[in-house]
């Protein structure tokens, strides 16, 4: 398979356990001919390949309206999906939101198989990363930590311009790297995991405990009135916007465990640039960047502490859409990455 030109365009697919998004991507970074539909979780594996085939193609078919030129210099199709993933291979290994029985489904081939262009499959950080290295906060930089804080937390790293994904594409898993010797319990089952700490799940959870013992009068009062419904990210971030002071505290928490994980990370991943997104880091922006600052120049060693910045993401929700451009054009023609398909694909993890 040849190397694809300059010009190449990539048909991106972000698939997601709520929503399926698809558009063309161009060279510059350019998204046309977007698409959505809902992800049919509750149909099971056949209906959500078969939503994301007709997602693309609606894609490209709106694409080919607005630049039929650039349809035309497709190359191949990228999709960005939540993890672990084989990418190797194609398949789905086992994603936490997209139902029971989606873990091991081959998403690639059939996609591939009905648009008839060579397909390739990713974890969506390190699409994120890969886009924003292209096109975002992230230019001509090439060692990098990305950090996504929304409901889950996630991160990806390149270091020497290499996209780091380890034997089996499950390196970086730093939302569930350990900070606290005791609890609380992460949804993986770990304990005192990063993600358990600071998430939306994580300040659902706590938000939830304030509420129901009326530590929180904002978030008690929230729930009085709202019986049936359930305290999110979203409330506890009203509560303290409020001037609950127990809300406060917990996103004081949630502020000071990523920074304090910050400055460790710059320790082991020694990068010269560190990109945060998601809707977290968004709402908090200003507080979390003065505090991982803060925690870099007190925990960080001095020469990659002085070193390093810390920047916000600049592509924001489709930082999956335009990374699947560098995704694939990156791997197409690359002998490297042939290599790696084949020796995987026999079920060899050196």
């Amino acid at each position: 398979m040849t190397t694809p030109s300059a010009d190449a365009t990539v048909l991106a697919l972000d698939l997601g356990g709520t929503q399926i998004r698809a558009a063309v991507v161009r060279a510059d970074g350019s998204r046309i001919g977007r698409a959505a539909s809902a992800t049919p979780v509750g149909s099971g594996p056949a209906a959500i390949v078969a939503a994301c085939i007709s997602t693309l193609q609606q894609a490209r078919d709106a694409a080919r309206v607005e630049d039929a030129a650039a349809v035309a210099r497709l190359v191949g199709i990228g999709i960005s999906s939540p993890g672990p993933i084989d990418p190797w291979r194609g398949i789905a290994v086992e994603p936490p939101n997209l139902g029971p029985d989606f873990p091991g489904t081959d998403l690639a081939g059939p996609i591939s198989a009905a648009l008839n262009l060579p397909t390739l499959l990713e974890h969506d950080t390190k699409v994120a990363i890969l886009g924003e290295r292209a096109f975002g906060a992230g230019r001509g930089i090439d060692d990098l930590l990305y950090i996504t804080i929304s409901t889950g937390l996630g991160g990806a790293v390149i270091s020497g311009g290499r996209l780091y994904t380890g034997p089996d594409d499950t390196g970086i898993e730093i939302g569930h790297a350990p900070i606290t010797l005791d609890g609380p319990r992460c949804a993986c089952g770990g304990i005192g995991h990063l993600e358990a700490h600071a998430s939306g799940v994580a300040l659902a959870r706590t938000g939830g405990e304030a509420a129901a013992s009326g530590a929180s009068p904002w978030l008690a009062a929230w729930l009085a009135a709202h019986p049936k419904g359930e305290v999110s990210a979203k409330e506890v971030s009203e509560a303290a916007a409020a001037g609950d002071r127990v809300a406060q505290a917990l996103i004081d928490h949630a502020l000071l465990a990523i920074s304090r994980a910050v400055s460790g990370f710059v320790n082991v991943f020694n990068p010269s640039r560190i990109i945060i997104g998601g809707s977290f880091a968004e709402a908090h922006w200003k507080v979390l960047h003065s505090r991982i600052q803060g925690e870099i120049g007190d925990n960080s060693f001095k020469v990659p502490g002085r070193r390093v910045s810390v920047h916000p993401a600049e592509l924001g929700g489709d930082v999956s859409l335009a990374g699947c451009h560098p995704m694939v054009v990156e791997r197409i023609g690359n002998p490297e990455w042939e290599r790696a398909v084949a020796v995987k694909s026999k079920g060899d993890t050196r």
